[in-house]
């Protein structure tokens, strides 16, 4: 079951059976309309000729008066002839209905109650096909005067009349266009195996090289195997493009799992060595011991705010975990955020100002906003230069608000940009850790404005200070 399935939902089947159908369908189509075509024509055309015969007899029955005298041998003579060369039956018939000639000689004398008679006797010409029997029956009204305006029926002629001869014929032309639609399904059997098998190729030859590459994809073979046509070209540029993606993300699981690694490794390290020291010296000084103590309470606090840090970078990462939105005014909590980061400012003698162009109100998860928020105000704090400025700024419009953080500080290299928001990413790792830095900071700050479907970004030269500008829906949409 699995093997028919399997060949029932493939793609190079389904082109087949396609191309098939719209190859050979028509062939038959067109075959029946010739037949049809074929069959109406002759049949008209044979109609018309028994038509025109039967008129240059009327002349003659009109003349002899043979609707009241049957003794004439001429007449007698050309409606057998007539009989004989279309291989059929006639019989005249009077305005009693009585059959006055039979050529067959079976029912002369007799009444013929027909509807075709009947209708010729009111002055319409009855032309009948019987396919299924092989004949034709035609009712053709015998005039009392040809030659006078006001004619009258007189009489029926009933001719039956054999189309052996066409269905015959259309019988060799069905057979010969059956070896001709034999001939077109051969030929679109064959085109369309070909040109399934070329449909399907380029996904064949992706599909056995990533099996046998493995993990080491070779992405310019792939994109050469699939460039046959523009559409596998498309998709060998999408999976082309995944598969950067993919090794980007690998490298940066494999690059965040050795950095978290390594960051809670080093205070871990640094207080083993120091309580080692303090175990080896034996009788320390109580100012040395103190010294010692201080270096490990600070290394702890270090691995806590890691370990807070990543704790938050999860709880980011996990989609069932809805953000608490509510309506806040945005003003208040920037205020409340400057106010907590004032004495950090100040002690670093950084100037900071805050300008608000509006009052703005926006659903807000509270939390994770006043930690991103934190965060970049706190940076540009840190990472400033001697009696510098951070100028935070909050502007709105009717659809998004927009919260800009510019500082005058250090800067960050053209080459560093892009990778700023990476976990564990510092620029400068020896000014990080002396100003206690985790490298998770803007990873959380991404991930917390991008949860309220926002955007960050970041302008920066080196040595000459940074800007980031966040924008905001002033409206949560889930």
């Amino acid at each position: 079951m699995k093997i028919l399935d399997e060949i029932f939902h493939s793609l190079r089947l389904r082109v087949l059976v396609v191309l098939l159908i719209v190859g050979i369908v028509p062939s038959f189509c067109m075959k029946q309309v010739i037949l049809r075509a074929y069959e109406k024509c002759s049949v008209s055309e044979h109609c018309m000729e028994i038509q025109s015969q039967c008129n240059s007899i009327f002349n003659q029955l009109s003349a002899r008066n043979y609707l009241y005298d049957q003794s004439s041998e001429g007449v007698n003579t050309e409606l057998s002839q007539l009989s004989n060369i279309y291989g059929g039956r006639i019989i005249v018939v009077d305005r009693s209905l009585r059959i006055l000639k039979d050529t067959y000689g079976m029912d002369e004398g007799k009444t013929l109650l027909s509807a075709s008679v009947i209708r010729c006797f009111r002055g319409h010409n009855t032309e009948n096909y019987h396919k299924e029997n092989g004949y034709v029956e035609l009712a053709i009204p015998i005039m009392d005067n040809l030659e006078s305006s006001s004619q009258e029926v007189v009489g029926v002629m009933l001719v039956n009349v054999s189309i052996a001869n066409i269905q015959s014929i259309g019988n060799e032309l069905s057979a010969r266009m059956n070896i001709l639609i034999l001939f077109i399904a051969i030929i679109t059997v064959i085109i369309a195996v070909l040109f399934s098998y070329s449909v399907v190729n380029p996904f064949i030859k992706m599909t056995n090289s990533i099996a046998e590459w493995g993990e080491e994809v070779d992405e310019e073979a792939i994109s050469k195997n699939m460039s046959e046509f523009s559409e596998t070209h498309l998709i060998a540029k999408s999976f082309s493009s995944l598969l950067s993606k993919m090794k980007s993300v690998d490298k940066g699981r494999q690059e965040f799992v050795s950095n978290v690694s390594h960051e809670l490794k080093t205070p871990l390290t640094s207080m083993k060595v120091m309580a080692d020291s303090l175990i080896a010296m034996g009788d320390v000084p109580a100012d040395m011991y103190k010294e010692f103590m201080s270096d490990m309470s600070a290394e702890i606090d270090r691995e806590n705010k890691i370990i807070n840090d990543l704790l938050s970078l999860v709880k980011m990462d996990k989609t069932e975990v809805k953000p608490q939105i509510e309506a806040h005014s945005v003003n208040q909590l920037i205020e409340t955020i400057l106010k907590r980061l004032r004495p950090i400012a100040k002690k670093q003698n950084i100037e900071l100002v805050y300008e608000s162009f509006r009052e703005v109100t926006a659903d807000l998860d509270e939390v994770k906003f006043t930690l991103a928020v934190s965060n970049l105000v706190e940076n540009a704090i840190k990472y400033n230069k001697e009696n510098g400025w951070v100028h935070v700024s909050l502007n709105a419009d009717h659809k998004d608000m927009y919260l800009t953080i510019e500082d005058s500080g250090i800067g960050i290299p053209d080459d560093c940009v892009n990778d700023i928001f990476e976990r564990f990413y510092r620029v400068d790792k020896s000014h990080s850790r002396e100003i206690g830095g985790t490298g998770l900071g803007l990873a959380i700050t991404k991930n917390a404005i991008l949860m309220h479907h926002g955007t960050v970004k970041v302008s920066s030269k080196l040595g000459d200070g940074t800007t980031f500008t966040v924008r905001i829906p002033l409206n949560y949409i889930e």
